[in-house]
């Protein structure tokens, strides 16, 4: 019998992507409210139920009983605290974190799964490494490195439920476009330069990320969600072990498009916790859970390239500062 298992966020970015791919795997049941999701990047034969992962009442429309619960839902991105969005994003993130958590517990779930991040790093020595000490710089951080410690103290008053965190690098991949400006920097210079509008970039552009394709991550969750051991409480780094810059990427989509687009470099108006750089150690997730990341950088590139919606590019960062 397939496991039941239940998205919240799951019309979103990574959330759709891990519902399409493995819609023959599990028996998934995927919730969102559409902030930042739509269900037209859900494959029709995927159960979705529109919700707030807030609500109780709303997981609780979901069904009463699953096997894993995998939470993605909650605010997505550093910028969304800016402004007004300061007390709406500490607020959606934590209590959806523990209400979630805590109807998956309830509802006799075996694994809990949820996204945290690698901005919690900040500017740390790399490779970024699980075991570092890190100190957020920024309140999106904050709220994930409050997922964690939360994390961790549930699982010690109930053990019978394993609980894996994910510090997801840089990802980037197809359905990111109801995010708009809030995208992966890859996906918004790729809907920047198909329009042949050049894209912004702060500093000299040498900044550099651990560039990491949706499929990828998708992998290793769905891995951690297959695998019969019982890890307890465990947080993994996903990633590539390999870093570009965003020089880089500029080229990389100007080759799959034949284009040859010049960027608008400007000074760079972020003023703390501006993360420089990021390369991932993945040394704990392959040797837990065997993960190996597949999808190079110029494929991944490409491919989102080939498969662009025009019809579905929103906004992107560049809109606002050009």
């Amino acid at each position: 019998m397939k496991k039941k298992v239940l998205v919240t966020g799951g019309a979103g970015f990574i959330g759709s992507n891990f519902c399409n791919i493995n819609q023959n795997k599990f028996d998934i049941v995927a919730l969102d409210n559409l902030f930042l999701g739509d269900k037209e990047n859900l494959d029709p034969s995927i159960t979705f139920v529109k919700g707030d992962a807030c609500q109780r009442e709303d997981l609780t429309r979901c069904g009463d009983e699953f096997d894993a619960v995998l939470h993605l839902a909650g605010t997505s991105s550093a910028p969304m605290f800016n402004d007004d969005g300061f007390v709406n994003g500490y607020v959606n993130s934590i209590k959806s974190f523990v209400q979630v958590l805590e109807f998956a517990r309830k509802s006799g779930a075996k694994k809990f799964l949820y996204a945290s991040t690698s901005s919690l790093y900040g500017n740390n020595p790399m490779p970024l490494i699980e075991t570092q000490v890190v100190n957020p710089p920024n309140h999106y951080a904050v709220t994930k490195i409050c997922y964690e410690h939360c994390a961790e103290c549930y699982y010690r008053v109930y053990p019978e439920m394993d609980i894996t965190g994910f510090r997801f690098m840089s990802v980037y991949g197809p359905n990111e476009e109801a995010k708009g400006q809030f995208a992966n920097m890859i996906s918004q210079f790729i809907w920047d330069m198909v329009r042949d509008l050049p894209p912004v970039i702060y500093g000299t552009g040498e900044q550099f990320r651990d560039f990491t394709n949706v499929r990828d991550v998708v992998q290793g969750i769905t891995l951690a969600l297959e695998s019969e051991k019982k890890w307890g409480n465990k947080v993994y780094n996903i990633g590539t072990g390999k870093s570009s810059s965003f020089n880089d990427i500029l080229q990389e989509i100007n080759t799959a498009l034949g284009k040859s687009i010049e960027p608008i470099y400007i000074k760079n108006p972020v003023k703390e916790g501006y993360v420089k750089g990021q390369h991932a150690d993945i040394t704990r997730i392959s040797r837990d859970l065997g993960y190996i990341p597949k999808i190079t950088l110029k494929a991944g590139i490409y491919e989102q390239t080939q498969n662009i919606n025009r019809n579905k590019i929103r906004e992107t960062s560049s809109d606002y500062l050009r």
